[in-house]
Parts: structure tokens; sequence; C-alpha cells
């Protein structure tokens, strides 16, 4: 699950005023006992179920038209090794996704990839996002890595597009290029630079040519935060491609358990607390095919009270069909109706109850048990030498042995 994108304010849901449950508003954010014994069941048949890719479209929510918002989704869980200087390589599940997408004209984009166990540990992350204002572009990241210690969480926030540093130009002629009408020059200092950047204009000092209409904001210095939890801290901590593993897992469950409450990192890189509960099952429109999808809602509660809350709706199979942030102009919808058909390695419902089955009185398949029962009795006979038989032996030798009146034991039985 992708973070909130750039520029979008929260807002609460609507009806009745909601607050997040008892357990998710302590200071210290703690796993519950129901979220570490799930996490204890998960098993690694489960696992393999979620690991697939899928794509998505990001269109316009509500009554907006649908040409204000347009992009895609994507995600997608793989095993992979994850190597790690002085440790041994480790095979975990690669989890990668991605959204790019365009409102009102202004483009933005994510991409998200974490190395996670089998147990939904996660060894290493990194986000990126970027919300690309024309004269104004943000770019902010957030890398975590687990240690021996516990887990270090860094954030770095860049805003503004130029660099006024050797060798990073705001729009680089070619090499030799003379100004011309319409071009201004741009003062790019480089000294103690090995060689002038490519594209600067012959005998100013590393000047360069950019277009006089042409408006030019420095870029400023990364902004870096650095944030350390202890080991206990972080038990059961469950970030966002960790968070995709286990939606996928209580998808094709279709069932959420009471009190499944994590630990997690918010955007500001603080611990809080994450929420799961089901909403039931519902019928929604996947491409042009009415479906019927199970409901999840995850939230992400703060130390300071703000929620943020997402609604997943999941096919049988675990795939995504319907993504809603509450409050957010935009929503995920899945238009493939070609995989409504999987069933994620499950045994579909039949159409029709169970039914009880006496076999005993079943006379097909009291048949077959009895036949199955001789071959396997048979195969026991031959394979341990002379063994006394019944006097009804369906091999033809009414009493006695195998290897004694009938056939030597070395000798091969009859077809």
């Amino acid at each position: 699950m992708l973070r909130p994108h750039l520029g979008v304010r929260q807002q609460e849901p609507p009806g009745e005023a909601w607050s997040p449950p008892p357990e998710c508003r302590q200071e210290s954010p703690a796993l519950t006992e129901a979220a570490a014994e799930f996490l204890r069941l998960i098993g690694p048949e489960e696992l393999e179920r979620c690991l697939f890719a899928e794509t998505l479209e990001v269109v316009a929510a509500g009554d907006q038209p649908r040409d204000r918002a347009g992009g895609q989704r994507w995600a997608a869980a793989r095993w992979a090794p994850y190597e790690r200087a002085g440790e041994p390589v480790r095979s975990c599940l690669l989890v990668q996704a991605g959204c790019r997408s365009r409102q009102d004209g202004v483009p933005s984009s994510s991409t998200l990839k974490a190395y996670v166990t089998p147990q939904l540990e996660t060894l290493e992350q990194e986000e990126q996002e970027r919300l690309e204002l024309r004269a104004h572009p943000i770019e902010r990241r957030t890398h975590m890595v687990s240690h021996q210690h516990g887990m270090t969480v860094t954030k770095t926030l860049r805003e503004g597009e130029v660099r006024l540093r050797g060798g990073s130009l705001p729009s680089a002629p070619q090499k030799g290029h003379i100004l011309g009408r319409g071009e201004a020059q741009l003062a790019c200092p480089t000294q103690g630079c090995s060689q002038a950047p490519e594209g600067a204009v012959p005998g100013d000092d590393g000047a360069v040519a950019v277009p006089r209409s042409g408006r030019v904001s420095p870029q400023a210095e990364p902004q870096c935060r650095s944030f350390s939890y202890g080991r206990a801290e972080m038990r059961g901590l469950l970030p966002e491609g960790a968070s995709l593993l286990l939606l996928r897992v209580l998808a094709c469950r279709q069932a959420v358990p009471s009190g499944l409450i994590f630990p997690a990192i918010d955007t500001e890189g603080h611990l809080c607390t994450s929420s799961y509960r089901a909403l039931g099952i519902q019928r929604q429109v996947v491409g042009s095919v009415d479906a019927e999808v199970f409901v999840i809602e995850r939230a992400v509660h703060t130390s300071t009270g703000i929620s943020t809350m997402w609604h997943s709706s999941f096919l049988p199979s675990g795939r995504l069909a319907r993504l809603v942030q509450v409050g957010c102009p935009m929503l995920v919808l899945l238009q493939d109706e070609s995989v409504l058909g999987e069933t994620g390695g499950a045994d579909p419902w039949p159409p029709f109850p169970k039914q009880p089955l006496d076999w005993e009185e079943d006379i097909q398949l009291c048949s077959w048990f009895l036949d199955r029962k001789v071959r396997q009795r048979d195969k026991g006979i031959w394979a341990h030498g002379a063994v006394p038989l019944p006097a009804a032996s369906p091999l033809g030798c009414p009493g006695g042995t195998v290897g004694g009146a009938g056939w030597p034991a070395s000798s091969p039985p009859p077809p």
C-alpha cells in the first residue's frame, strides 16, 4: 500500500465522529496478542498464493470527471535473495509497488521496494514520493533498515529543481554553445571541480545558458532526519511492504481476526499503530462485470490523533479490485476482467451446499473401497514374501501361503 499522495489533505470519514480503538491510543505502540498469534500462523502455502503482480487504473473519485485524474498503480511480490555486508545471503520476499498519476494537470509518482521475511519482518525498505510541480517540485524519501539493535529510519526531503553546483545544470546547452536571442547566462561557479560542467558557456567561468522566459529556482539542500528504535519497539512492526503482503493473506482467508493491531511508521518517521478490520462481503463492478469482493479497512493512527484510512476490496484470489483512501479525490480500480476466474490456488466454492454421505450405503463407493483395499493388501503380500492368505483369496490359491503351496517366493506373481 502506497503512502498518501503529497499535497492531499486527509479528511475525516463522513458520518459520526470516528475514533481509533483504545489499543491504538497508547503512547508506546505495541503488538497485540491477536496480531502476534496471526503472524505465527501464517504458513508458506499462504505466502505462495500472494506472490503475483497486478496493475490497476487510477481514476477520479465520486462525481468528478474521469479525465481530471488518471494513471496506473502496480504491485508485485516474489522470492528474492537479500544480501548485506558481513552477513549470509537470506531468501526473503521482495515487495515492489509503484503509482504514477496526474491530478488537475499535476503529475505525481511514488515507488516502494521492501525486503520482508516469511514472518513479515521488514529487513529493509525504501519509499520515494514525488510531486512534479513545474515551479517547485517536491521529493520525499524514506529509508528504513533493521539491524541487531533495532531499526533506523532516515527521511529526506528535497525541494526545487536546479542545483547551482559544478556538473549540475538547469538547462544545459551543447558544448561550445553561443548565446542567442532570448537566452541569458546563469552563473554556475566551478571552482574546485576537476572540469567545467558539460554545456558551460566558454570563458564565463561555468555560466550556462537558460531561456530568458524560463523560471529557475535554486534547489535547497536536502533535509535529512534519522530516527532509531530499539528491537523491543520494533516487535511486529508492519510498514508498507509487509502490510501489502498481510492484506493479501487476509484477502485469501476472507476473514480478519478481531484486535488485529500492529506497530507502524507514519509519514514523519514516528512510531504509530495500524489496525485492520473486515467490512464484509460486497458487490462491486470490475470492468463491466458485477463481482463479489471482500472489503478490508486499514487505518493508521498517529500519536497526534490523526487517522488515515484505506478501504481495500479484494477478489477471492487475493487480487486487489478497488482501493479508496478516505478523503482522497482519486481511487484505484481493477479493469482487467480476465482475472475474475482466478482462485489463487484454492478450490472454488461449489454452487450447492455440502450433503452428508454414508459411503457404506452407496453401492458404487463401497465397491470402489473394497477393490482398493484388496489391491493395497496384495501389494503388501508380494512385497514381504510368504504371508498367509485368507480362504477366499482372489489369487486363486485357497488357504496355503505364497511361496509354499502356491508359487516360489523368488518367482514373480502372475499378472
